[in-house]
C-alpha cells in the first residue's frame, strides 16, 4: 500500500491516520498486499475484477470494508485488474465508528454493507459510479460522520493519551510508565485499551515496537540484524527474531533477502 498525500478535513483529523492508495491495470497479474501488525486499524474501498479475499481464510471481502488489528501474518490477494483506496484510522477509531467489541476484528474484516442502521449500500453506489479519487474520499468521509453521528461513542482521552504515549517511544516504554502519566490503575488501563483497541497495552506497544523494527529493516542502513534489534528495543537478537517472525512468519534475514 502506498501513502499518498491528502489534507484530512478538520472533523475527522482524530480518527484518521493516513490514505492509502493502489491499482493494477494488467490482466493475469496476482497481487498479494500482505497486513503485518502495525496497530492501525481501516476502512477500504476496493473494485477488483476477480475480487479480494483474505488470506490465509480464503475469505471473499466486500467492495467497503474495515479490517482490524492485525496479530497473525495475512493478506488481501487477488489476480488482474484492481483499484483500491484505504483509509488508515488510528487504533481507537474502529470502536468509535462501529460501536463493536475490537476484539471481534482482530485478523479479520467487517462488511461494512451488512450495517442495518444505515443505508451504506448507496454510499457503495456513489463510489462506484465516482472514479474521481477525490470524490470517492469525500464519499468515505461522510460515510463515517454518518457512522460517528449514529454510535454516538465517547471518546477515552486516557486511552488515546496511552496510545500517544507509546507510539512516541515507538514501543520502547514500560506500561508502568505509561500509567504515572494517566493516572490509571494497570487492571482498568488494560480493560479499557481492550476494549477500545481489541489489544492489551503490551501487545500494542509490541507491534509499535516491531514497525519499528521492520522500517529500520527496510529504510535505514545497519551493519547487523543484532544493531537493527537492539536498537528497536529488543532485548537480544533471538528476541528481535521471534517477534519478527510471529508477525511476518518470516526471520528478518529471509524478509531481507526476498522482499526489499
Amino acid at each position: 500500500m502506498i501513502q499518498v498525500n491528502y489534507k484530512i478535513p478538520e472533523d475527522l483529523a482524530p480518527y484518521i491516520n493516513c490514505i492509502m492508495m493502489g491499482e493494477n491495470f494488467k490482466k493475469d497479474i496476482e497481487t498479494s498486499i500482505p497486513l503485518y501488525a502495525d496497530g492501525y486499524p481501516g476502512i477500504m474501498f476496493q473494485q477488483a475484477e476477480n475480487d479480494f479475499y483474505l488470506m490465509p481464510k480464503r475469505k471473499k471481502l466486500s467492495e467497503l470494508f474495515l479490517y482490524g488489528q492485525t496479530i497473525q501474518p495475512i493478506s488481501l490477494d487477488t489476480t488482474g485488474v484492481y483499484q483500491y483506496i484505504v483509509i488508515q484510522l488510528y487504533p481507537f477509531a474502529s470502536k468509535y465508528l462501529l460501536d463493536v467489541d475490537p476484539k471481534l476484528l482482530n485478523d479479520d474484516c467487517y462488511d461494512l454493507l451488512q450495517i442495518d442502521y444505515l443505508e451504506v449500500n448507496s454510499f457503495k453506489e456513489l463510489l462506484v459510479l465516482n472514479n474521481d479519487q477525490d470524490k470517492r474520499l469525500g464519499i468515505i468521509y461522510e460515510l463515517m460522520r454518518k457512522l460517528i453521528q449514529v454510535n454516538k461513542q465517547a471518546r477515552n482521552d486516557c486511552i488515546e493519551k496511552a496510545i500517544k504515549i507509546i507510539v512516541e517511544k515507538k514501543g520502547k516504554v514500560k506500561i508502568k510508565d505509561v500509567l504515572n502519566q494517566v493516572y490509571m490503575t494497570e487492571r482498568t488501563l488494560e480493560r479499557q485499551f481492550k476494549t477500545s483497541v481489541g489489544l492489551t497495552p503490551k501487545q500494542f506497544a509490541k507491534i509499535i515496537q516491531f514497525q519499528t523494527s521492520l522500517k529500520k529493516l527496510t529504510k535505514e542502513k545497519y551493519n547487523s540484524l543484532i544493531a537493527i534489534g537492539i536498537d528497536s528495543g529488543f532485548s537480544d537478537q533471538s528476541h528481535f527474531i521471534r517477534t519478527f517472525k510471529s508477525y511476518t512468519g518470516k526471520t528478518p534475514s529471509y524478509y531481507l533477502d526476498h522482499y526489499i
